[in-house]
């Protein structure tokens, strides 16, 4: 019993100890996890609306960007912003860098969840705006997008919750993130209990909005 107690201090106490490190790293994640949705999710409703486009020369642009940013890792695509742009002149610092690298990469993905979303709306949608006299411009914002949103979020919440995960790559640029203060306070320690740590801080996070992204789809039952 006593053992049990000693081990449940020691853990209480190192908990504690490595906190502030711990807040310090949860706010470059969060940072560059709300900033990448901040950027991506508009851009791929663009891309997702030029893959729609009859404009071929603009759909073709689009279809190319998604291939190259989805078939790439995005640890490559990390490496090849921060490590691969300066050797043309373009510089980014290391947070800018993984931001401008996670906004492309994420928007590619976004942008194929809201294409098909917007694809699968039935064509007597668009018949019933053009006789209520709606505008194009009308018709997406008040009457196809509201619809397509509702069918997305399953994808696009996933999507959130991968994002999480993914910030994680950041640490090869320094970044002082989550999976970074773990990994110097393992080596500084001689113990595997920093990461068990940041795990469960990563568990936490994806809970978290994976309980928002319900609550969200419950709202949007109506369009059902």
């Amino acid at each position: 019993m006593t053992y049990i107690i000693n081990t449940l201090t020691y853990l209480f106490e190192y908990t504690i100890k490595l906190m502030p490190q711990v807040i310090e790293g949860l706010g470059v994640t969060l940072q560059l996890f709300a900033l990448t949705l901040l950027f991506a999710i508009p851009l791929g409703i663009v891309i997702a609306l030029g893959r729609l486009s009859h404009f071929k020369i603009l759909n073709k642009l689009t279809s190319a960007y998604i291939l190259i940013l989805r078939g790439t890792p995005l640890l490559l695509q990390i490496v090849f912003v921060f490590f691969g742009l300066p050797m043309i002149g373009i510089t980014f610092d290391r947070f800018p860098a993984a931001l401008v690298a996670f906004s492309l990469n994420y928007a590619a993905y976004f942008a194929e969840i809201f294409r098909a979303g917007i694809a699968s709306i039935d064509k007597g949608q668009y018949e019933g705006a053009e006789v209520l006299g709606l505008s194009p411009q009308e018709t997406f914002s008040r009457i196809i997008f509201p619809q397509a949103f509702k069918r997305v979020l399953p994808p696009v919440g996933n999507e959130i919750v991968t994002l999480v995960k993914d910030t994680a790559l950041v640490y090869i640029l320094g970044l002082d993130e989550l999976l970074k203060v773990g990994k110097i306070a393992c080596n500084r320690d001689a113990s595997l209990l920093p990461l068990v740590i940041i795990a469960i801080v990563y568990l936490l996070l994806t809970g978290v909005l994976s309980k928002i992204m319900a609550i969200i789809e419950t709202r949007y039952t109506y369009y059902q």
